[in-house]
């Protein structure tokens, strides 16, 4: 009897430590996994972000772009010529006023702004509804040869919290909506005819805007919040850090204004 009840506590002894063995090497299994999990679907989530923050980024270079091609647009058959300058900047503020004698008005977000004028008709614009040319935000702004002034800046929404990039169009003076999620800033330099580099619209008096050519346009976005310090190149090409763990990606176009460029010259 005692010996056959030593063997049936060495068995359970055995298994036991199986048991342990078992259990333990579960544990790893499964921390292994979780551990991959998680890496796996912080890279893809880092992944996306970089692709929504490029798609964001040439999204409003193209907005901007193709506006500031169309700057001082006026129809061959048209009988006045614009009310004032095809393109005019503020540095670190946006445009403001009545459309005929544009002002600055300083932005806390340090986004430059932009008012781009031209002539509304089938082929500068999309018509609306009623057959009236349009503005920046699809608002019918009057017939055919209307004057047209869309306004740029950037700014945070105050019902989102995230940064957007903002048109006002002359179909609504002074109501602003968003056009491009994610856009934290613009910046612009402005080429005026015969110069030998770019300057800030600060730079620029208020009759040297005629003679704008072109400009050097830089959308800085930003993404998602990260639990890191991320590392970025600024509208100024400087190496920069974003201590709030968002991503953000500098994206440069260098356009001219097709239609004044040879009354420029």
């Amino acid at each position: 009897m005692n010996k056959r009840f030593t063997h049936v506590r060495e068995q359970a002894g055995h298994t036991l430590l199986e048991l342990t063995i078992a259990v333990a090497l579960g544990l790893v299994v499964t921390l292994g996994a979780l551990s991959a999990y998680r890496a796996q679907r912080q890279a893809y989530a880092q992944a996306s972000d970089a692709a929504r923050i490029h798609e964001a980024g040439m999204n409003a270079l193209m907005l901007i772009g193709e506006q500031i091609q169309m700057a001082g647009f006026v129809a061959a058959e048209a009988r006045s010529p614009l009310a004032g300058p095809a393109i005019y900047g503020c540095a670190a503020g946006r445009p403001t006023v009545a459309d005929a004698a544009l002002a600055c008005k300083s932005l806390s977000s340090r986004s430059d702004g932009l008012a781009v004028r031209y002539q509304g008709d089938s082929v500068s614009t999309w018509p609306a509804a009623n057959g009236q040319v349009t503005d920046c935000l699809g608002q019918a702004v009057g017939v055919t040869g209307a004057e047209i002034v869309n306004r740029y800046h950037a700014r945070v929404s105050g019902s989102t919290g995230e940064s957007e990039l903002y048109c006002e169009g002359s179909g609504k003076v002074g109501t602003a909506q968003p056009l491009v999620e994610g856009v934290e800033r613009l910046h612009m330099r402005y080429w005026t005819a015969g110069a030998a580099q770019a300057v800030e619209a600060s730079a620029l008096a208020r009759d040297q805007w005629a003679s704008v050519v072109a400009v050097d346009l830089c959308v800085l976005v930003r993404g998602a919040a990260f639990a890191s310090r991320m590392r970025y190149v600024d509208c100024e090409g400087v190496q920069a850090i974003a201590a709030d763990g968002r991503a953000r990606q500098a994206f440069w176009r260098h356009i001219v204004l097709r239609n004044v460029v040879p009354a420029a010259i």
